[in-house]
Order: C-alpha cells, then structure tokens, then sequence
C-alpha cells in the first residue's frame, strides 16, 4: 500500500472543488470535498450503481455525510451550485426518461410475480398495482425531514420502482437534529445494504397494510451546518454525541471546518472575475452534459467489479485500519469505530469514482482516491471529538465579554449553563481551573449579595518587548518604549533619568496619564536585607538587580526589577493591590509605599546584575479576586504566626524536596548571622510544621550538620 501522506482526491471531484473555492473565495476545501463526494454518490444510487465484490457479495453504492463548517464558508452558494450547474441535466434526464422507463417495466414483472402468486389476471394485478405506485406519490430527489413511518412508505415506493434512492438532507443540523431524531434512528439501520425491519401494525379498512416487497434500497445522508449550533454543550451536543455512538461514527463522512477562511487578498474586480469565469463555467456545463449520461437507461443497476490485486488492497488498508483501532484505549470507542470502519466506506466512494469515470471495475487509482478522502475524514471526526469541553466554552466566553456579568446573563447566554447552583459553581470552578492553564483570568467579587464575574485572555510576556516609559524630567516628557529585558541595565545606570514600569499619555507622568498595561515589576529593598541573601532567595528566578544611591556596604539598599510571565491590564486600585499581594509573599521586606502604577524609579550609575535563574514571575498569584490568589491568601492565613520567610519555604517545601528546602532555609538564616541555636529552633519549628516531617535524625545528619558547617566556615576568618 502506497504511504497515506502521498495519496490525491480524486481528479474530477478536486477539480469541482477548486472551482467551488474559487467561486466563494474559501480557502478551506474540506467542506466542499465531503459534499461533492455526497453528490457524487448520490447519482450512483439513483441510478442503483452496485460494487459486485467476491468476499462480500454485491454492495450498493451510497454515503453518509456529516459535513460541519463556520457561517461564511459558502454552504448555501455551493449547494446552489452543484444543484443547479452540476448535476441539474442528470436530475433531468433520470426524472423525465429514465425513472419512467424502469418504474413501467418493474411494475409490470411485479404484477406478473404477484398474479402467478395469486393466481390471478395479470392485467387485472398490474391495474391494482399502478393504483397502489401512484397512491404513494411522486418520487422525492430529496428529503430534509421525515418519520419512521414515511421513510419506511418511501422505502415501499423505490421498491415497487425498482429505482432510485432516500436521500435525506438536513440543513442547519444543529437546529433540526432533535426534530429528526426518530428519521436518523431508522438511517442507521439502512446504511450497509439498505433494509429495514418492518413495523406490525394493525389492518384496517382505512388502514391497508401494504404487500411487502423483498429487496434493498439504497440510501442517501448529508447533515450540514454550522458546528457552533451542533455542539452547544447542552441537549443537542449530547443527542448528536449518542448518534455517533450508536452507529454513525463508522458510517458517515466528516467534514469540519471551525473558522471561516476567506480569500480576503482579492480585489472586487477580482473577485468578479472568478465568479464570471468563461473556462470554469464552460467545465461546469461540459461537467453537466457528462453526468447526464450516466443517467441514461444503459447505466441502470450497472455492476462495478472489483479485481483481486484491488481486494486484497482493499484488505491491506482494512488491517491498517484494525491496527490503529486496536492500539486506542478502551474508553475512546468512537474513535475505534470510525477508524475500523474506514475501509468499507472507501469501498463504496471508490465505487461512486469508478462510476463517474465510466468504468466497469474498480481501479487501484479508485481505490487510493477513495482512501485519501477516508482519512481526511478521519481528520475531520478527530477535530470534531477535540470540541471544546462546557467549562471550557464557559472560560473562553467569560474571557470574551469585556465587562462584568452575572450568573444570570450566563445562563441567559449559554444553553449548557443550567441546572441547580451546585452544579453551575461546580463548572464555574473547572472554568476557573482551566482557564488558569491556559492564559484566562477570572474575576469574582460580591456587591450587594450578587456576585459579578469578569474575565480576561492574558498575553504572554514578550521579554523583548518590556514596558516603560523615562525621561530626563520627574513629570514631563516620557518617552514610551518596548525594551529587551536585557537592555534595562543601559538604564537604571545612568544619571539623571526616572521612568515608570507603564506607558503614558501626553507624556506626563500622572495617575490620569498611565495607560493601563504592564508586564515587569518594580521592588525597593531599603530595609532589613542582604543583597547574597535576596539572590540565594530568588535564585530561581529572573531579575535584575542594582543599587541605589544610598546604598552602603553595611546598609544594602537596592531594586529589584522581575519581568511578569504575562501582560496585565489593572486600574490602579487593582494594581495596588497586586502589589501588596507580592509584598505578603516576598520573603524579605520591601517598601510597601511604592505601589503605585504612576510611581517613577530614578536611575543612578551603582551595581547592578542579571540573576542566572530563568523562571518569571508568575503575574496568577497575585491578582486580585482570581482563585490562585485566594488559595494564596489562605496559606498565609493558615500560616499566619509565620514569617514571611518561613512561609516562603514552608510553601516550597510542600510542593518540593524538603530535604534541599530546609538545607536552604538553614544556609539563608547562617548567612543572616544566626547562631546554631538559633538556626536548630527556627529549623526544628519549620520542619514541625511540614504535612511529611523529617525525623530528628534526619535533621541532625543532614540539615543541621551542613548549617553547622557554613556557621564554621563564616566564623573562620580567611587571610
């Protein structure tokens, strides 16, 4: 078997599609592939098209069709098309000619079976017979709704004709699967050979149960629209899920195209000239003259042979197939089936090719043009299953909405947003949950007992791209810049400059002028701290440091600058908040009176350095009114009799190796001079604290020996 990714489409029907693409300026062809495939198919069973198969016996042609595209993909416009340009003279000719000519003859071998049956006038039969053919109606090319009970009088009908096919197509799925729910259980059932278990009802003068006829029908299903209005997460999203589950997983086509992708590079003379095309509406005319004659009578119940070198390709595709399936896991059965079934619906589309390109057999091409739309189905199906879980649409639709809502405007806007409180708080925490993997904030606060949600999609932060604005001036005249990380140094060292971790407007630095948005924090350490202490402590992280002026070898005072690891936009309040919340966690002092958005840093030509950690600050745990600062704000509730630096390794420590973290928390208190009492109490009370202490020996041996050795070595003067 040749390599999948080597595989084309099939000449003609790729050629429509371009045409279709062109015409509608998509530039994603998956959706008009899986139509012209269920258009295609669909003359074949008209006409009764079989695949004569030697393991199987004979195959009707037919095709399932799941076809899903955003709005603005053309749907409507290409449809049009194919109707009305494509396959309008084979409608035609099968309606006007062909179909009267087999319904005449069938009836009549009809009538001569029955009356022979009977034992009756065969004149006399046929005349009941043509009686009973036109009591059910005329034929139907197509079908968007129905029932059981007409699907199956329809059924009734090709089979006193001897001649075409259901066709059941659903526009707008989304908005018409429940309503069809009963049709599309009968359509499973039809699928493989095209038979249906009859339903026994009651025989009455007004209600004649009909004479049963024994054959096949083939038949026809295309669902179309758009996958927002399918997979709404509520009712319709499972209704559709247990379908697949039942059957049409292994049965149907996918197609499915999440966004719309316009050609939007065109110009309108352009655009025009596609759509007047001479060349491409001369193919679609000669295209049309070309399908009408497989309408002609010579084409009906035409057999499609299949070879042996074919077959046993055929089986090759079917046992890699079966392999892939096989290596799923157990809870993942709708991929399994889809996948297994994949070679029997290439069986039937490489009929439908062989068909249309007026063959007596199936070709290898056939076959590999069949297999190369299989598997981009399976691309489709596998696109389809990945949709978004409910609490993911929930974050991403609170992330989308600029303004506070309620849990009232929730449940108004999204239908899957129902049911009692504890179950909307508990998708409103999965939500919350998920959107913090994945760059969404969401806010909740209280006021006057409602409580208003407000969400944002955070930007990652560009380290080459680091907001500030400076100037010569304390107030006036700030030039706003995107900067490398690497670059700040070239500014905090020089004289005479103050700038401010935003941008400004009117280049005046005041709290009316600072444009929201920032992603790198300013920290002022003028008390209390040790430059060696404050690297070993935030070794970890990414930072640049450097001294300010009043900056001593005995009194350290210094700056600490740490990029965010997303781009945040708070108004003030917020943002002093923020930087309170980092205060509480630093595991050192800080000045808590510099956090302000509009507070400017002076620069001055002291030390400065680049720490060799590579981890940024992360922005989520000091957010106001977000979970991961609430679950902050409770460790150090629950810890609150501890000090800063305690908390900060006992936190570490929780989630991390607490042999190393209590080593460094006994290391950082020897480098702040304490004595080996001192350092045994303050480790023995931290590691107390521990879910998962260690024991005393292990305290000894390991921890308090090393910081008994560094308090040795700090005492031991070198020459």
């Amino acid at each position: 078997m040749k390599a999948l990714n080597t595989l084309k489409f099939h000449p003609t029907s790729e050629k429509i599609v371009d045409i279709l693409c062109q015409k509608t300026q998509n530039t994603n062809p998956m959706f008009f592939r899986v139509l012209i495939s269920y258009y295609l198919t669909k003359l074949c069973s008209m006409m009764r098209v079989k695949i004569a198969t030697q393991d199987r016996g004979e195959i009707p042609v037919n095709l399932y069709a799941i076809n899903l595209a955003a709005s603005g993909q053309g749907k409507g416009f290409s449809t049009n098309i194919i109707e009305d340009q494509i396959i309008n003279q084979f409608r035609s000719v099968f309606l006007e000619e062909t179909y009267p000519v087999i319904v005449e003859e069938n009836l009549a071998q009809l009538a001569v079976k029955r009356a022979a049956i009977k034992n009756e006038d065969p004149d006399l039969v046929l005349q009941s017979i043509i009686h009973e053919f036109k009591q059910l109606g005329t034929l139907a090319f197509s079908f968007d709704s129905g029932t059981t009970p007409a699907v199956k009088q329809f059924r009734h009908q090709l089979l006193m004709a001897g001649i075409g096919s259901l066709n059941l197509e659903i526009d707008e799925i989304g908005n018409n699967l429940l309503g069809n729910a009963d049709v599309l259980s009968s359509f499973l059932e039809l699928f493989d050979i095209g038979k249906i278990k009859q339903k026994l009802t009651k025989n009455t003068k007004e209600n004649i149960r009909s004479e049963e006829i024994e054959g096949k029908t083939p038949t026809n299903l295309l669902l179309f629209g758009t996958p927002a209005k399918l997979l709404d997460g509520s009712k319709t999203e499972e209704e559709f899920y247990s379908f697949l589950e039942t059957g049409y997983a292994r049965r149907c086509l996918f197609g499915f195209t999440r966004y719309a992708t316009k050609n939007k590079s065109l110009t309108p003379l352009q655009v025009y000239d596609q759509l007047i095309n001479t060349n491409t509406n001369q193919y679609l005319k000669d295209l049309s003259l070309t399908l009408s004659k497989l309408a002609h009578v010579t084409n009906y119940n035409k057999m499609v042979t299949v070879s042996k070198d074919v077959s046993i390709l055929l089986i090759e595709y079917r046992l890699y197939c079966e392999d892939l399936a096989d290596k799923l896991n157990e809870h993942e059965e709708i991929q399994k089936a889809e996948i297994a079934h994949r070679y029997f619906k290439a069986l039937k589309l490489a009929g439908t090719y062989a068909f249309i390109d007026n063959q007596p057999f199936i070709s290898e091409a056939n076959l590999y043009h069949a297999i190369c739309m299989t598997e981009a189905s399976g691309v489709s199906f596998k696109e389809i299953l990945k949709r978004d879980k409910n609490y993911v649409k929930l974050a991403k639709y609170i992330a989308s909405i600029n303004h506070e809502i309620t849990h009232v405007d929730l449940t108004e806007d999204l239908p899957f947003y129902k049911g009692p409180i504890s179950q909307k708080q508990d998708l409103m925490q999965l939500a919350i949950a998920w959107g913090y993997k994945n760059q969404i904030i969401i806010k909740r606060s209280m006021t006057n007992g409602i409580e208003f949600i407000q969400g944002e999609t955070l930007q990652v932060t560009d380290l080459n791209k680091i907001i500030i604005s400076y100037s010569t001036h304390e107030a006036y005249n700030y030039k706003n810049v995107l900067t490398p990380f690497t670059n700040l140094n070239n500014l905090v060292k020089q004289t005479g400059k103050h700038w401010v971790n935003h941008h400004t407007r009117n280049a005046h630095r005041s709290e009316d002028n600072i444009i929201s948005g920032f992603n790198v924090v300013v920290l002022d350490i003028d008390k209390n701290a040790n430059i060696d202490t404050m690297k070993l402590l935030l070794e970890d992280y990414l930072f640049l440091y450097h001294t300010t002026k009043r900056h001593t070898v005995t009194d350290h005072r210094f700056r600490i600058i740490m990029p965010l690891n997303y781009h945040l936009y708070l108004d003030n309040n917020e943002f002093k908040e923020f930087m309170n919340n980092i205060y509480e966690w630093l595991p050192f002092d800080a000045d808590i009176a510099t956090g302000q958005r509009s507070r400017k840093w002076e620069t001055y030509p002291g030390t400065y350095e680049y720490s060799k950690g590579d981890k940024l600050l992360d922005a989520m745990l000091f957010i106001p009114q977000t979970s991961k600062n609430d679950e902050r704000k409770q460790i150090v509730h629950d810890y609150q009799s501890l000090s800063n630096l305690e908390r900060w390794f006992i936190q570490k420590a929780m989630i991390g190796d607490r042999n190393n973290q209590l080593i460094r928390y006994a290391l950082i208190l020897v480098d702040l001079g304490e004595d080996i009492l001192s350092v045994t109490q303050k480790v023995t009370t931290l590691n107390s604290k521990l879910p998962n202490k260690l024991t005393s020996d292990e305290l000894n041996t390991t921890i308090l020996k090393s910081a008994g050795k560094a308090i040795i070595n700090r005492n031991t003067p070198t020459n």
